[in-house]
């Protein structure tokens, strides 16, 4: 691992989910193809949906793990999935799917900056358009930094 959140890698721009258990499904695998969490850590994301959506508006969720999860995270990460059509999350249309992962903590100060960047409706539609996951890259950086 590189010490970054976000990779170029952990980038998908035509998800394949169509319910939101496959797009936690779909964005844990990604964490877990990091090695930032075990292959529990999704299980955990799950359970957190259970307990409160994590849909965010503006065509975000961020699904994440709940305490119990917290020793399956080994580093803090992100995965980023783009969907063509949306997804119905809780009768909520949800193109982006942002799985968070944070150790110690560290998923606070990425979770404030992943909702900096959706706050701002331009920002959105830049997202929504982005042709390469270097794009959404350049877009998301500064949740490296």
């Amino acid at each position: 691992m590189s010490g970054n959140v976000l990779e170029l890698d952990q980038i998908s721009l035509h998800g394949t989910a169509t319910t939101p258990a496959e797009a936690i499904d779909e964005a844990g695998r990604i964490l877990v193809a990091t090695g930032a969490v075990t292959a529990d850590y999704p299980r955990y994301m799950h359970d957190r949906e259970v307990l409160v959506s994590t849909y965010m508006g503006n065509f975000l969720a961020i699904p994440h793990g709940t305490n119990e999860g917290k020793d399956t995270v080994l580093a803090s990460a992100l995965s980023f999935v783009r969907y063509d059509e949306p997804i119905d999350w809780g009768g909520n249309p949800v193109r982006f799917v942002v799985g968070i992962a944070g150790k110690d903590g560290g998923h606070m100060d990425v979770l404030s900056k992943i909702a900096l960047v959706f706050s701002d409706e331009e920002q959105v539609d830049r997202l929504l358009v982005a042709e390469s996951p270097e794009e959404v890259f350049a877009l998301l950086g500064d949740v490296n930094s």
